[in-house]
């Protein structure tokens, strides 16, 4: 995954407003918690961009997460 342009950036956000109501504050609280920890750069292995490609072709066709599944996620990250 390589740098994104400004323009890339707008059109995922863009196209984020197009998602559910639900989806679209998952998104929000998602982001929130990524400013909170700060500006530091974060290296992804191989394994998480493998699972964020994974979820970009499932979004693509309009499979999104179950509750159960968004709140183990926020758990995974939350930090304690």
């Amino acid at each position: 995954m390589g740098t994104m342009t400004r323009e890339q950036i707008d059109e995922i956000l863009e196209r984020v407003r197009t998602w559910p109501l639900e989806r679209q504050e998952d998104a929000a609280q998602m982001l929130l918690m990524m400013e909170e920890q700060g500006t530091e750069l974060c290296e992804l292995s191989e394994e998480e961009i493998a699972e964020i490609k994974l979820a970009q072709e499932e979004a693509d066709r309009g499979e999104f997460a179950t509750d159960e599944e968004i709140k183990a996620l926020f758990d995974r990250y939350r930090r304690p």
